[in-house]
């Protein structure tokens, strides 16, 4: 964040650790998320599509196994239906393909198209930098523990599972 003199501030991030109360890391957890959900928001205007077809985007650049549409309706808590719905509005748009299992012709997999990664890789540029250009800031341990804390939060995070819609 720029202050008013032009130079970088991390909020009202005390540096001891041990001083960083939970409401610190609310705020800051707070402040990414609307920030990402800006650059998000703005990909899914200039692309067409909607913030849920953006979110299923995500889910399917980070799955390490081919995804099939039942674990995706799973992970998002949405109905057949509006999964359905959003990997048509998807694969119009050319961000994903749909393939039959070679083995079992009723498992549909869904995989991130090339020119889906690009659009995404062009419009998620700033997000990169500005990461990197944080980075940059701290030490390799540092680093590590950041990593931890996040893969930590998103693992309890992902026990809190939203009623399917």
């Amino acid at each position: 964040m720029a202050t008013t003199d032009g130079s970088k501030s991390s909020g009202d991030v005390p540096e001891e650790a041990g001083e960083v109360s939970l409401q610190a890391f609310a705020v800051q957890l707070r402040r990414l998320n609307g920030e990402i959900n800006r650059l998000v928001h703005g990909f899914a205007h200039t692309q067409g599509l909607h913030t849920t077809d953006v979110q299923a985007l995500s889910v399917i650049l980070d799955s390490v196994e081919p995804l099939t549409p039942g674990r995706l309706r799973e992970h998002l808590g949405l109905t057949s239906g509006a999964v359905t719905a959003c990997l048509d509005r998807l694969e119009r748009a050319g961000h994903i393909t749909r393939s039959r299992d070679s083995e079992d012709r009723r498992v549909v997999h869904v995989r991130y198209a090339e020119g889906g990664r690009a659009a995404a890789r062009s419009s998620f540029m700033p997000l990169a930098e500005a990461t990197d250009s944080a980075r940059q800031r701290f030490s390799a341990e540092e680093l590590a523990i950041a990593l931890r804390f996040l893969a930590t939060v998103n693992e309890e995070l992902g026990d809190l599972r939203a009623p399917r819609r």
